[in-house]
């Protein structure tokens, strides 16, 4: 009862007096700050809600409105339409306060209609997206010309705040079900022999005129009744309901900068990536990151931003939730078995070097891990379902429930790692192990559900293992690469230590108590071993390419991405002997709530490409014909996926529809349960502003994940300056028909045979 007296902020007791009441002063004072902190956020995001709300004008120039309107008035000129006149017999009076008022709400309304007409008008000049398609190094056509004259000047009025240009995002277009079909039907054309492509044909006829006529007209009326007919089916039904392990299934990693080694204090760097972390998510909180414009003037949307921080995917039993909480002052550490709670605020953001106090502290605790907690998380890599099940029985009250409500509350978790993080240009597999510990770890150190976990190893560097349903991988990439930019001042000492000084104690790290009884840790011990299993089967390498990068790629006259993709498919070829289903990502963020759509990098084009390559029949010039012609049509399918014509994110939602209306439809069963044996995605770069060119140490390798399918490989690739490519390759064990190993060496060969064929004395000739 002591703990629990000491704990009240007004104990007390009744004499013959009457009331003795003892005011805790300091509690009061955390209450206050408490308050104060919360009516600031309100009054920010009030004031963040008034700026977007009549972006792109400012709220100024209502007054200046209403300045005019009232000036023409009583100068005996009538307002436009004479709406004053119009207004005031519907006002109580007629006297001096109501001609004020009457001339105050004309203003409003014609300033209204401004605002909203230029809104409006952006986004329809959003919707135009010719200027994608117009090749670079070419000078624009005149229609583009006069498109982005008019989008500067009509968005140049007041500067954007992250949300400001969210209303003026134009919706995912739905594509027509017939033009759909035809792109899918020439998408599977180069894997089937012409007696499976006439059954195909027919099914997709069939479905054209059957029954996929009413799933589009659903589609059309979800279209115009949401702002993105795709994202919320595409969030609930491919991650929520998927009941596989997060770890390796879902989950991805991204790596630290390649050379740039700023400490090997763990402390120190570990406490300088979380503090710019804080520093993001404050730039989140109060709006003022600055939003990602394409040539500066077209947006991309920034509602994955909102979910970045304070967030955790919560298991179901059918359907697991993502929970956001607006705010939170604290963070959950991991170390050596051990959960803490950091407190990152108290009246303010803690600074850097008390951080690393913190951090320090927990570094130093000799105490050993309660029964069963050194392996807790192991449950976040359970299948969801099982994980929903543990998660009632055993956290539901008391001191679990407490636990893991802090955990879950966190503004983001942290990993200290007791192992280095290496990269040794002449130790390969350390860098590969580096990796496959940020995918997975021991299985039991990542809390897999939080929206990211950092991951500091004990030399100081670091990584990232991310949660996938909340968002995509170009958000936690602008995190890094906000972090490395951070990292550039001068933010250590000679002996590596963060460069500050303590103000104020920061408050001592939390240890989390766990009172597991032995059911519970026998289930904590047999989610462990799955995770183990699930680990030992995964294979992953990291294969640098730097013969050549995208300077060289680009005197081939083709796009960087395209080429690497060719590279893939014919690599892919060699290796299997055949060509495969090939996923490829690539965002729609041009679209309100817009995510990511699939491009089918395996076409007619690349296949003739292929076969031609390993054939000495054919002549070097129509080798590099063909190479271009799939480039090129790469290309187009890239940019079509991009402005909602792409394929798959369409199907999806029509087969949502007929499951729910209780159809069925041969075709898209066969089309949903499609394999994706070579799932490859390209990492982004450069989405801060930072030049890379002017510090090249600060270039990263990106990151990876695992295959999509027990007999495919799961491929993840960034181009580093004009010189290098990364790609991450994984696969499972278990396939002894894939090797990630062998495919990295057959991938530098394909690659290497690329080059040669421009490597002509005529090569000029060819460009």
């Amino acid at each position: 009862m002591a703990e629990a007296h000491q704990a009240i902020a007004f104990p007390f007791i009744i004499t013959h007096d009457g009331w003795d009441v003892n005011v805790d002063q300091e509690v009061l004072k955390l209450v206050w700050r408490s308050g104060v902190r919360s009516w600031k956020r309100r009054f920010a995001r009030f004031m963040n809600n008034v700026h977007n709300g009549v972006y792109p004008a400012r709220l100024w120039t209502l007054w200046v409105f209403m300045s005019v309107v009232v000036a023409i008035h009583y100068s005996g000129y009538k307002a436009p339409y004479d709406l004053v006149s119009i207004i005031m017999p519907l006002l109580p009076g007629t006297n001096l306060k109501w001609q004020l008022i009457g001339n105050a709400i004309v203003a409003m309304l014609i300033w209204l209609t401004v605002i909203y007409s230029v809104r409006y008008t952006l986004k329809l000049l959003f919707m135009y997206k010719g200027w994608m398609y117009e090749t670079r190094g070419r000078p624009l056509s005149n229609k583009t010309k006069i498109w982005m004259i008019l989008v500067r000047i009509l968005s140049s009025w007041n500067k954007p705040k992250l949300y400001s240009l969210q209303g003026s995002i134009p919706k995912l277009p739905l594509p027509s079900l017939k033009d759909t079909l035809i792109r899918y039907l020439a998408s599977v054309r180069p894997l089937m022999n012409d007696e499976n492509y006439k059954q195909l044909e027919k099914l997709a006829k069939d479905f054209e005129v059957g029954i996929g006529t009413k799933l589009q007209r659903y589609l059309i009326l979800k279209s115009w009744w949401s702002t993105n007919y795709v994202s919320d089916w595409w969030e609930e039904y491919v991650y929520l309901r998927g009941r596989s392990s997060l770890m390796i299934n879902s989950n991805f990693y991204g790596m630290d900068a390649i050379v740039k080694h700023p400490t090997k204090n763990q402390a120190a760097r570990a406490a300088s990536v979380i503090s710019a972390c804080l520093r993001f998510r404050r730039l989140v909180d109060r709006q003022e990151l600055k939003p990602l414009l394409i040539q500066n003037c077209i947006p991309l949307c920034s509602s994955q931003y909102d979910r970045t921080f304070n967030t955790t995917r919560i298991p179901g039993i059918e359907t697991d939730e993502i929970v956001h909480w607006k705010d939170s002052s604290h963070i959950a550490v991991y170390h050596r078995g051990r959960y803490f709670k950091v407190i990152i605020k108290t009246g303010r953001m803690l600074n850097p070097r008390e951080i690393q106090e913190q951090i320090q502290q927990i570094l130093d605790d000799p105490s050993e891990p309660q029964p069963g907690e050194e392996k807790l998380a192991a449950f976040t890599t359970c299948n969801r379902t099982e994980w929903a099940k543990m998660r009632k029985c055993f956290f539901n009250k008391g001191t679990n429930k407490i636990s893991l409500d802090i955990i879950e509350k966190a503004a983001f978790f942290v990993s200290l790692d007791d192992v280095p993080y290496i990269y040794d240009p002449k130790l390969p597999h350390k860098y590969d192990q580096y990796a496959k510990n940020l995918l997975h770890g021991k299985g039991y150190d990542r809390w897999f559900d939080k929206s990211f976990t950092l991951c500091i190893g004990n030399n100081g560097k670091m990584g990232v293992n991310c949660e996938h349903s909340w968002g995509d991988a170009p958000i936690t990439t602008q995190i890094w690469e906000f972090i490395i930019t951070e990292e550039l001042e001068n933010r250590f000492t000679k002996d590596g230590n963060i460069v500050g000084k303590i103000e104020i104690t920061p408050p001592a790290p939390i240890r989390l108590q766990w009172d597991l009884k032995s059911e519970a840790i026998e289930q904590i011990e047999n989610a462990a071993e799955n995770a183990k299993t699930l680990i030992d089967d995964l294979d992953l390498t990291i294969f640098n390419h730097s013969s050549y990068g995208k300077g060289f790629i680009k005197t081939c006259k083709v796009s960087p991405d395209a080429f690497i993709q060719m590279a893939l498919q014919l690599t892919y070829y060699r290796d299997a002997g055949d060509f495969c289903l090939t996923y490829e990502a690539c965002m729609t963020r041009l679209y309100r709530d817009g995510r990511t759509e699939t491009v089918r990098p395996c076409t007619i084009e690349s296949t003739a490409w292929v076969k031609a390559m390993d054939n000495k029949q054919i002549p070097t010039e129509e080798k590099i014909k063909l190479l271009r012609a799939a480039c090129d049509r790469h290309q187009k399918n890239y940019l079509d996926a991009m402005c909602g014509k792409g394929v798959d994110r369409h199907l999806f939602c029509l087969y949502v529809v007929s499951k729910y209306l209780e159809v069925e439809s041969p075709f898209l069963q066969r089309v949903l349960s499609e394999p994706w044996k070579l799932s490859t995605s390209q990492s982004p770069l450069g989405q801060t502003g930072l030049d890379f060119k002017k510090y090249p140490e600060c270039m990263g390798s990106g990151g990876g994940f695992g295959p999509v399918v027990d007999d495919g490989y799961g491929i993840s690739y960034i181009i580093v300056g004009e010189d290098d490519i990364f790609f991450h390759i994984s696969h499972k064990k278990r396939c002894k028909k894939t090797d990630c190993h062998r495919f990295a060496k057959k991938l530098e060969e394909a690659l290497m045979d690329m080059k040669n064929l421009f490597s002509t004395n005529d090569h000029n000739i060819h460009l």
